[in-house]
């Protein structure tokens, strides 16, 4: 299993406002951009939330759904990424450093093939750290 992280983000919120907010991924709907051209540059389409789900369509891979397996109040949430050729999870972690300060980062790994990986490592390494930054806004972002 490779394993990608993305750098600390900061999160303007108490560490149990973030929470709460993540463990119910419709909160995030509305923070979600619809325009055409933000759609294009994050090559993604077709934007569904649940209640313990993500899921969309991704350039050259298909649909690709992210859903909650396991949590542990306030502290992490742990996704299973389905719809990828290969199998993978994702968690994040959040840290409290104050009442307005949370310190979020994104913890992928992925059983990734040996010929794949000269292929897959820069854009994982981008990937994650491109959704660290949209979930810091979502999670940011007031209700």
């Amino acid at each position: 299993m490779e394993k990608y992280e993305s750098s600390q983000k900061q999160i303007l919120k108490s560490q149990d406002r973030t929470y709460e907010k993540l463990c119910d991924l419709r909160n995030l709907e509305k923070y979600c951009p619809k325009d055409a051209e933000t759609m294009k540059q994050v090559e993604m389409d077709d934007i569904e939330f649940g209640q313990e789900y993500i899921s969309f369509k991704v350039k050259m891979v298909g649909k690709v759904s992210l859903r909650i397996i396991d949590r542990e109040s306030p502290k992490m949430v742990k996704f299973g990424v389905e719809g990828l050729p290969v199998s993978a999870n994702l968690w994040v972690q959040l840290v409290g450093v104050s009442e307005t300060d949370t310190r979020m980062k994104l913890t992928v790994k992925a059983d990734i093939p040996l010929m794949l990986k000269p292929m897959l490592n820069s854009k994982l390494k981008e990937g994650i750290e491109r959704v660290a930054d949209v979930l810091k806004f979502m999670l940011e972002a007031n209700d």
